[in-house]
């Protein structure tokens, strides 16, 4: 039976303990059943925006093990220049067990290049020389994964259903950046309004989008991969993109006839 319960507070009216647990319960349920077919990865928010000296990290949602962590405020951290790659990561320490209560923490670190653990999780990376400004905003799409003085999201995993993909900022960068190619091919007009459109562009969508485009057989590729085969396609489509205006010995709409 489908139900939707909402306590009454009134004066007068006594709390009964089936009206707590429904406050208790019902936001963990809905989360649960919202995102209980996601992979793991980051569910929502966890932008990060560099600063001069600092990256702030927004409010957001990861899942891990089956487990939604939120972080609830803004988080900041400082950074250096080191010349060597940094990874903002999340790690997930061991639970903390209470007689009327279990709980879970993650922490969020800047660590230089190091593999990933089975606890932990990356939200980006970037290889900053000394002297040079850390920078966020992109030239185009391939710029996404230059590897100095450039902050890149590539690594993170997004959650989906069935496995993680790339982040919808990315997919709504490279849907931009084809629409203003001109391209008259129905894959790329229809992919480009779904990463608009979209919350989330699964990963099997992008693959297959790929495969048509370069005609070859469907592919299980990495985050980078995945970067680098959606560049191709749209360094092509800009190779294609015709002139928006006549020959300028042409005049529009007029025929001379001897």
């Amino acid at each position: 039976m489908l139900v939707h319960i909402v306590p009454r507070f009134e004066k007068g009216r006594i709390l009964r303990t089936e009206m707590l647990e429904n406050l208790r319960d019902f936001p963990r349920t809905f989360m649960d059943i919202s995102y209980g077919e996601y992979s793991d990865g980051i569910v929502a928010g966890l932008k990060v925006a560099v600063g001069e000296h600092d990256l702030a990290i927004s409010k957001g949602i990861f899942k891990q093990a089956g487990r939604l962590y939120m972080l609830e405020e803004e988080y900041s951290l400082p950074y250096i220049a080191t010349g060597r790659t940094s990874i903002l990561k999340m790690i997930f320490l061991e639970p903390t067990r209470r007689p009327d209560s279990t709980s879970y923490h993650a922490e969020i670190v800047l660590e230089e290049e190091g593999t990933l653990g089975l606890e932990e999780a990356e939200l980006g990376r970037f290889k900053l020389k000394p002297g040079a400004v850390l920078r966020s905003e992109y030239q185009d799409f391939t710029d996404i994964a230059t590897e100095y003085n450039t902050w890149s999201d590539l690594h993170a995993p997004y959650a989906a259903v069935q496995s993680p993909t790339l982040r919808p900022e990315i997919m709504r960068y490279f849907a931009t950046e084809m629409l203003k190619t001109n391209s008259e091919e129905a894959q790329d007009l229809v992919f480009s309004f779904m990463c608009l459109n979209s919350e989330r562009v699964s990963r099997e969508a992008i693959q297959h989008y790929i495969s048509l485009k370069t005609g070859t057989e469907y592919n299980h590729y990495s985050n980078i991969q995945l970067h680098k085969q959606l560049s191709i396609i749209l360094d092509g489509a800009g190779r294609r993109k015709r002139p928006n205006a006549h020959w300028s010995g042409a005049r529009s709409g007029r025929m001379i006839v001897d």
